[in-house]
């Protein structure tokens, strides 16, 4: 039996779960998120919590039980408490601003590079003196937010010697010595 799989997804007040058609809805104070589901796996909503069960135990009928199971929990979760992401620039003359949706970042190339961010996610950006500015990212859908956090990154990742670059508030880099010292 699937470790994660056989767990029960306890379900908070105030938090909605129908199941419909092999589509699992899920709304709550943060919003409303859906995932559809294999119709070979079975998902039962009961005295506020959900389970997950498989037919057989082949190996894709182990792989989908745990999958679903950890995708329907992070939505309980996240239309209930939401997901957060803190991201900062490293870097000499690194900045970023928002303007509603669209972020604008100026990242040591010729040209500031514009990003538009999906409804769904609200963000923020701080610029403090003497300190690397952030961009604080929420939603209530974690693979959404984990998508653009990776696309964000990708404009300038961090490099392993000085350690510019855009990374996440509190990730740990594995750096680099430099030249070697003479012989």
């Amino acid at each position: 039996m699937s470790r994660i799989g056989k767990l029960p997804i306890q379900v908070p007040a105030g938090v909605t779960v129908t199941i419909k058609d092999n589509v699992v809805t899920v709304k709550g104070p943060k919003g409303e998120l859906k995932q559809e589901v294999n119709p070979e796996i079975a998902v039962k909503f009961e005295d506020g919590t959900i389970e997950v069960s498989r037919p057989t135990d082949e190996r894709q009928h182990r792989a989908l039980h745990g999958l679903y199971r950890s995708l329907i929990n992070n939505m309980v979760i996240g239309v209930s408490e939401g997901y957060k992401k803190e991201l900062e620039l490293i870097g000499v003359g690194y900045r970023v601003s928002n303007t509603g949706q669209l972020l604008d970042f100026s990242l040591g190339f010729t040209h500031n590079i514009y990003m538009m961010l999906p409804p769904e996610i609200k963000v923020e950006t701080k610029m403090e003196r003497n300190k690397a500015p952030l961009i604080i990212l929420e939603s209530a859908d974690k693979q959404l937010i984990g998508q653009v956090c990776a696309k964000i990154r990708s404009f300038r990742k961090p490099e392993p010697y000085k350690g510019k670059g855009i990374k996440f508030v509190g990730e740990v880099l594995r750096r680099k010595s430099g030249k070697s010292a003479g012989k």
